[in-house]
């Protein structure tokens, strides 16, 4: 089971949930972007290729794969986004499911989230708040 066929197709079918930032300058020989969108220092698989996000405002895709059994229906009270980064490149958080596309939703958690699962994700729908947990590393697409 793969989640995407190619890094452009997937940076170009979720390039309008792109998350906006600042790309900081690549140290030499990381593979990991450092992207500063939503008050929070991500450190993204840089999918686009070593180099090739210069540094500046940037729209990159951010892209995590749910761990096993982290989603959980948020229902009645007042909701609110989280998003606290776990580890060096995982998140956990509470958003708003804002697109389902394919097998993935894109959750708003202080920052626009495409999230996928390996495993059938359960049938929730546009407007539900989840809780959830990514594994380790998120990814990131440069579409900008």
């Amino acid at each position: 089971m793969t989640l995407e066929s190619s890094e452009r197709e997937f940076a170009a079918q979720y390039a309008e949930y792109a998350a906006h930032g600042l790309i900081y300058p690549q140290p030499e020989g990381s593979p990991l972007l450092e992207f500063l969108s939503g008050g929070r220092v991500l450190y993204l698989f840089d999918r686009c290729g070593p180099y090739a996000a210069p540094p500046g405002e940037a729209r990159v895709v951010v892209h995590g794969v749910l761990e096993p059994d982290s989603v959980e229906v948020q229902i009645g009270g007042e909701q609110q986004e989280l998003l606290t980064v776990q580890g060096v490149s995982a998140l956990e958080g509470c958003g708003q499911i804002t697109h389902v596309v394919g097998r993935a939703w894109v959750v708003r958690a202080r920052l626009p989230l495409v999230l996928a699962s390996f495993d059938e994700l359960p049938p929730l729908k546009v407007g539900q708040w989840i809780t959830f947990r990514t594994l380790p590393p998120l990814h990131g697409f440069v579409v900008s």
